[in-house]
C-alpha cells in the first residue's frame, strides 16, 4: 500500500492495482496476463483479432499444462487460474474495471499513441496506463492521454515466471504515487521491479541485449559466421536453451525490425539500420516461431537437439 502525502499534511494510503487489463494478446501479452492470473488477480486480455485470442488461449493452456508436468501447480489450480482470465474482442469490456492497463501491441509509435488515446477515454480517470514497449519511451506517448501523471513504461521479459523482473521507467510527468503503486503491483505478481533512473531507449537489459543482437545480425550479414555457429557459441558459453537467433525467432523477426528502426530513427546511424539479412527474411514471411520458420524451422527447431550443439547436425 502506497502512502500519498497531500499539501494539507494528511496522508492517504493508495491501494496497489488489483484488476488488470492486458491490451494485446500476442506472445508477451498472453504471458503477462497469465502471470497476473497465476498471482491471484483478475486479468482481462483484449485483442482486435478473435484468431489471436484463440492462439493466446492455446498458449496459456500449454504453459499451465507444462507447469503441472513440472510440479509447479496442481491440476485443480489450472482451472482456478483460467477462471480469473477473460479473453475478449471488446476493449470497453476489457478495460471497464481495470485499475491498471498494460499495453502490449506492435512496436509502432503511432499505433501505441492511438491505443493510449482510446484507453484514456475508456478507463476510469484513476486507472494507470502502462506500455510494455521494449524500445519506445513513454514520454513519446504520454500526451495522447489526459493523465500523463498516470502513465509509465512497464517492461516485462519473456516467460516472466522465469525472468522474475520488470523494468519501470517514468515519463516526464509520472507521479511518485503512480511509480509506487506499480512497484507494489509488480511485487504482488511475483516480480522484482527494477527502476530506470532516467529515460533510456532500451531501458537496462535491452540496451545490453540490443548491442548483442545487432552485432550477431551483422556478423552473419557480413558473412563472418553462420547464425547456427553464433548460437552454438552463445549456448555453449552461457548454458542457455537457445542463442540470440533462436531468441529473435521467438520474439518475431518483424518485431525485431521495428525495434531496430526505433533506434535508427533516434540515432540516424547507418549501423543501426536493420541489415539485409533480417529484411530479406521478413519479406519472405519468415517471421520466426509464429510463422513456423525464421532462422530455424518450428516446431522442434534444430537447436533443441543436444547433438546439434556439438555440430553433429
Amino acid at each position: 500500500m502506497v502512502k500519498a502525502f497531500h499539501s494539507n499534511g494528511q496522508i492517504t494510503c493508495m491501494e496497489s492495482p488489483k484488476h488488470v487489463c492486458v491490451y494485446g494478446s500476442g506472445y508477451l501479452g498472453s504471458q503477462i496476463a497469465l502471470q497476473c492470473a497465476a498471482s491471484g488477480l483478475p486479468a482481462n486480455l483484449y485483442d482486435v483479432s478473435r484468431d489471436a485470442l484463440e492462439r493466446s488461449k492455446n498458449s496459456v493452456n500449454g504453459y499451465l499444462d507444462q507447469w503441472i508436468l513440472e510440479g509447479k501447480i496442481e491440476a485443480e489450480e489450472k482451472e482456478a487460474i483460467l477462471s480469473r482470465m477473460l479473453w475478449t474482442v471488446s476493449a470497453s469490456q476489457a478495460a471497464a474495471t481495470a485499475e491498471i492497463v498494460i499495453e502490449a501491441v506492435t512496436e509502432r509509435l503511432e499505433m501505441k499513441r492511438e491505443v493510449f488515446k482510446n484507453l484514456d477515454r475508456l478507463c476510469s480517470p484513476h486507472t494507470i496506463l502502462a506500455t510494455n514497449s521494449s524500445s519506445i519511451r513513454v514520454s513519446r506517448i504520454e500526451d495522447a492521454t489526459n493523465r500523463p501523471d498516470r502513465v509509465l513504461n512497464m517492461h516485462f521479459y519473456g516467460f516472466p515466471w522465469r525472468s522474475r523482473v520488470v523494468e519501470l521507467m517514468r515519463g516526464t510527468k509520472t507521479s511518485d504515487e503512480t511509480l509506487g503503486r506499480v512497484r507494489e503491483f509488480s511485487i504482488m505478481i511475483g516480480l522484482t521491479p527494477l527502476t530506470v533512473l532516467k529515460e533510456s531507449t532500451g531501458f537496462i537489459f535491452n540496451r545490453v541485449w540490443r548491442a548483442v543482437k545487432r552485432e550477431c545480425l551483422h556478423l552473419v550479414d557480413e558473412g563472418v559466421a553462420t547464425h547456427e555457429d553464433v548460437d552454438r557459441a552463445w549456448m555453449s558459453l552461457y548454458g542457455t536453451m537457445s542463442g540470440p537467433f533462436g531468441m529473435m525467432d521467438r520474439v518475431g523477426l518483424d518485431v525485431v525490425r521495428d525495434i531496430e528502426m526505433t533506434y535508427y530513427e533516434e540515432s540516424g546511424d547507418p549501423r543501426d539500420y536493420p541489415p539485409r539479412l533480417l529484411l530479406d527474411k521478413i519479406e519472405r514471411g519468415e517471421l520466426g516461431v509464429k510463422t513456423g520458420r525464421g532462422f530455424y524451422k518450428y516446431p522442434n527447431p534444430s537447436f533443441e537437439d543436444p547433438s546439434w550443439l556439438h555440430g553433429i547436425k
